[in-house]
């Protein structure tokens, strides 16, 4: 096939479509980036709406993440999990004097 034959080969249409193949890729790419910069501040802006009180430390633990991504994790779980309420719940497990007696519902065979 010779070079006379391909369609749009040094044509304007063909740099029309480089230059819109180009937007597209720059486009996709940014939108990429912005979709996970805004996952990546999910711990701190949960951190924000609740007033955690270790804002700080999500803050940081966020920001850690970019480089090392299971610092993120914990960032998140810091976030997100209701410190009071779980201390609280594990002292009180802390604290039964004897377990739960298993029901006939909940006995295994």
């Amino acid at each position: 096939m010779s070079l006379l034959s391909m369609p749009f080969v040094d044509t304007s249409v063909d740099t029309t479509l480089h230059v819109i193949a180009t937007f597209v890729m720059v486009g996709t790419i940014a939108a990429l980036a912005y979709g996970f910069w805004k996952i990546h501040e999910l711990p701190i802006n949960k951190a924000h709406r609740e007033q955690h009180q270790q804002l700080g430390l999500i803050t940081m633990l966020t920001w850690i993440g970019f480089i090392w991504h299971w610092v993120w994790v914990l960032a998140v779980c810091v976030a997100f999990v209701d410190s009071e309420k779980a201390l609280r719940r594990v002292r009180d497990i802390w604290r039964e004097k004897e377990p739960p007696q298993p029901t006939e519902d909940n006995k295994h065979a």
